[in-house]
């Protein structure tokens, strides 16, 4: 089966409304994560979480401001903008990652080897030692420009 599948590809849109008036916003850039589809649920959940943070690492304009509820406790900021996660399989993966590289778009990898892992210096080591073209991936997250990711996940469907 081709991982880039065009049933269901439809991406998510949100209206042009204002902010703060409960209406969507449309932002000029775009959080995807793609995740592979034949996980076990706890790893599909595990690897988005572990790839969202890498783009909250590095691109610090998808940050919001803090969290504040009417007793006045304070939480965590989160991303401003919504965040599709798309499932595609192994080879789907692959394509996704080299669209992101060829277009120097900011990337974060997970693979299946860091499963077996029990710390980040470890998470590092099992991607160093395999070239690009050879990476096992659990999932890919990619940041920028609307279209651009638009593009790079062309033909995914959401995950489900």
């Amino acid at each position: 089966m081709n991982g880039i599948m065009a049933a269901g590809a439809r991406a998510f849109k949100t209206g042009r409304g204002r902010p703060g008036e409960g209406g969507g916003m449309r932002f000029d850039t775009k959080i995807a994560i793609v995740v592979r589809g034949d996980l076990a649920a706890w790893q599909r959940l595990n690897v988005t979480a572990f790839l969202a943070s890498g783009v909250a690492a590095v691109c610090d304009e998808t940050i919001g401001k803090p969290y504040e509820d009417g007793s006045g406790h304070r939480y965590l900021e989160m991303f401003r903008q919504p965040v599709l996660v798309y499932a595609a399989d192994g080879p789907g993966l692959g394509t996704v990652r080299e669209r992101a590289v060829a277009r120097q778009m900011p990337v974060a990898i997970y693979t299946e080897d860091m499963f077996a892992t029990g710390h980040d210096e470890a998470n590092r080591a099992v991607v160093q030692a395999v070239a690009a073209g050879d990476l096992r991936l659990a999932g890919v997250a990619v940041y920028g420009p609307r279209n651009a990711v638009d593009k790079i996940c062309k033909g995914l469907a959401l995950h489900s």
